[in-house]
């Protein structure tokens, strides 16, 4: 069958119950515009509203897609970091909301960057950036952006990335662990809640498909080093002052 129609399917079984999860119709035309088969490797399955495993990654059914795009509220010439590259299809869609210039993305995952980048440009959108680093540290090089979409779960706002939003910027991610909701934080802090999700959690390096198991508490025990280094007023700052003291 034309995948043209089959999009058209999909997307008009997303607008309709039981499903009933796309509303808007910029989110609606792009998901009836990009070729996911493209992106999921099997034609006869890729527009069902299914999960697919791609090099140990999660391609997301079409509705939590939706969902996603639904919450993140991307206009036309907003610019955009997604935090999970994957595959690329969550990217494509976002390039046909606010243009494929618009959109950076980042895994972890070399060999997902590598992926995605050829899959994005085997569809068309070679303009957009993808880049391999640590998705909790952002894209700073590229920021300040308006729309960021973390596409694995955290117990809180990532802070990094939460300082490279935009004013009036919007982060949306999956916030828990066990038991998950679809999140949107604003720049100045505000949180709006959606409904519930499933992600896997957002990795440290050495946690990717293939890599051995490390302990996914560095990157907070990390960040709680350097809150405290630069929080603390404690004797080793009065030692050097009764130093400079002798001193003088």
């Amino acid at each position: 069958m034309d995948p043209a129609v089959l999009r058209a399917d999909m997307v008009d079984g997303l607008e309709s119950p039981p499903r009933d999860v796309l509303s808007d119709d910029a989110v609606a035309t792009a998901m009836c515009t990009v070729p996911r088969h493209e992106f999921v490797g099997d034609e006869r399955t890729a527009y069902a509203d299914r999960d697919h495993d791609v090099l140990g990654t999660r391609v997301l059914s079409p509705s939590t897609v939706a969902r996603l795009f639904e919450a993140l509220s991307a206009t036309d010439g907003d610019t955009v970091l997604i935090v999970g590259a994957g595959v690329g299809y969550t990217a494509a869609v976002a390039a046909e909301l606010v243009g494929e210039t618009n959109v950076h993305t980042v895994d972890i995952a070399r060999p997902l960057v590598f992926e995605s980048r050829a899959n994005l440009a085997e569809a068309g959108y070679d303009g957009v950036l993808v880049d391999w680093r640590d998705g909790a540290d952002g894209l700073s090089e590229y920021a300040p952006f308006d729309r960021i979409l973390l596409e694995a779960a955290a117990v809180r706002p990532p802070r990094r990335l939460v300082e490279q939003l935009t004013n009036g910027g919007r982060l949306v991610f999956p916030c828990g662990t066990h038991r998950q909701r679809l999140e949107a934080v604003s720049s100045d802090g505000d949180r709006n809640r959606f409904g519930a999700v499933s992600f896997d959690p957002l990795l440290i390096d050495g946690e990717q498909h293939g890599a051995v198991e490390r302990n996914r508490t560095a990157r907070e025990d990390r960040e709680h080093a350097n809150r405290n280094a630069q929080s603390r007023r404690g004797w080793q700052f009065e030692w050097i002052e009764w130093e400079s003291s002798l001193g003088g």
